[in-house]
């Protein structure tokens, strides 16, 4: 009588990645846990900036650990600009190689009478295309022209492709809140592990360095 082993455990360990970024003008500590989505504990010195950022963990479903502080008594600028830079850089740590995992996504995420579309390609290549205006006044205390600074650190520090198009609005708060959970339902795609380790590329190899 022949006995049939059981496979082995072939459950993947968890992606995580975390980064700190100490400069003259900002403190930032960033945690990224793609395969597990239970803590998100996030504290900036700017409010709708720690709203913006808990949405894209809660809609990306992934873990996030932020503590970010800065001269925002100069501008918010700095620490926003920063904290996309190191939460590029804790998602590519955390993925550990552009291989094995399905590399693009779009969505289009509608929130009342607006419609935002994000498309990514985890790439290794850094491209913003921005197509966003704004009003004169400031939400949430900001300049929201400053969250373009955001999405392009977060696509230095990530190593990515990134297209952003507001196809109409209803107004400004809700432009950047769609933006920030549009990209969060593309990325929650194009992180997903394939069924191979190998590049998803005709070329073989993606741009890892």
């Amino acid at each position: 009588m022949s006995t049939q082993q059981s496979p082995q455990n072939s459950v993947k360990p968890a992606r995580i990645g975390s980064v700190r970024r100490s400069t003259k003008e900002t403190n930032i500590f960033i945690e990224v846990n793609l395969d597990d989505s239970s803590r998100r504990e996030i504290r900036t010195s700017l409010p709708f900036l720690n709203h913006m950022l808990d949405a894209l963990a809660c809609h990306g479903r992934f873990g996030l650990v932020v503590t970010a502080d800065g001269d925002i008594d100069v501008d918010p600028h700095h620490l926003i600009e920063d904290t996309g830079i190191v939460l590029g850089e804790a998602i590519y740590e955390a993925l550990g190689s552009l291989k094995g995992i399905e590399r693009s996504a779009s969505f289009t995420y509608p929130m009342d009478g607006t419609l935002v579309q994000v498309a990514l390609d985890i790439c290794g290549r850094r491209n913003l295309v921005w197509n966003i205006s704004f009003g004169n006044f400031t939400v949430g205390n900001l300049d929201p022209n400053l969250f373009r600074e955001f999405f392009k650190g977060f696509v230095d520090g990530m190593k990515t492709t990134l297209h952003v198009n507001c196809l109409y609005r209803d107004n400004d708060h809700h432009a950047i809140e769609a933006t920030f959970k549009a990209l969060a339902r593309a990325l929650r795609e194009a992180v997903k592990r394939l069924d191979t380790d190998e590049y998803l590329s005709t070329k073989g190899v993606l741009d890892e360095k």
